[in-house]
């Protein structure tokens, strides 16, 4: 297959007043647009390093993945994998924990304050000492709320990226289960998108699996793991491209970006994975 169009000429294309974009492979950055320091909100992006947070706070023995969290029978793996029963934004239960996949930003904020409670730190103080710090993430900060209050520029996120390609922070078979389906077989809604039956999920990554309609091109391999925000952002990783992805626009998440998303990410995957 090959397109007519290059990600350059795609994403000049779209809606919005501002667009900043990079796309990295493990031997570093392969191609980027726009304005790479500009810092936008992530919106959901913000998942995904509160995820890493929570897997460095794992990892030192911090936190388990089993410690009780959340609602009755909930565990800090239900809250990551959008499986502790939670309503999207109250502390309303809807769901037995591992029954349904209930997309959740209450997860994330119960999380943040577990972990808070458990180091004795600030979660967002806490992320930028274990992951920002350490990445060089100078114009990053998701102290605002762990769900969806996160900041950030295309320049951090690209660094962000290479970490996800190849970690450094934390052990690679943490990362292996963190984009390993949790509680596999359990349908959901992706917000934007529609319910998907099953609806895949890892630890805080969403896992692209075989769901359509979807916002990541629909090439990319099974194993493709990120997330998008209703900022009209997303970060996403091939790991078997061995390419990784990042758009942040000023423009919040509507129609326009289900409609230029995937075309955008499917030039990606010809010009630069390939």
């Amino acid at each position: 297959m090959s397109f007519e169009h290059t990600p350059e000429q795609l994403i000049a294309q779209w809606p919005v007043q501002n667009a900043s974009s990079v796309v990295v492979a493990p031997q570093g950055g392969l191609w980027e647009y726009g304005d790479q320091s500009r810092t936008y909100p992530l919106a959901s992006v913000t998942k995904l390093l509160a995820t890493y947070a929570a897997l460095i706070a794992v990892e030192e023995g911090a936190i388990s993945l089993e410690d009780s969290a959340g609602p009755q029978g909930s565990t800090v793996r239900h809250l990551l994998a959008h499986s502790a029963g939670y309503d999207f934004d109250t502390q309303k239960v809807r769901a037995a924990p591992g029954e349904r996949r209930l997309y959740s930003n209450t997860d994330f904020e119960v999380l943040a304050a577990f972990i808070t409670q458990a180091t004795e730190i600030e979660f967002g103080e806490y992320a930028r000492l274990a992951v920002f710090e350490p990445l060089g993430m100078n114009s990053t900060d998701i102290s605002a709320s762990a769900a969806a209050g996160g900041i950030s520029s295309a320049h951090d996120l690209a660094r962000f990226a290479h970490e996800l390609l190849t970690p450094t922070l934390i052990d690679s078979s943490t990362m292996q289960e963190a984009t390993t389906v949790q509680y596999p077989g359990i349908d959901g809604l992706v917000p934007g998108f529609g319910r998907h039956k099953p609806n895949d999920w890892g630890l805080g990554f969403e896992i692209r699996s075989h769901k359509s309609p979807h916002w990541t091109a629909a090439s990319a391999n099974p194993r493709t793991f990120g997330h998008f925000g209703q900022s009209g952002t997303f970060l996403w990783v091939d790991p078997v491209a061995q390419l990784a992805c990042v758009a942040l626009t000023d423009r919040p998440f509507g129609p326009w970006a289900a409609e230029v998303w995937p075309p955008f990410n499917e030039s990606v995957l010809e010009t630069l994975g390939r």
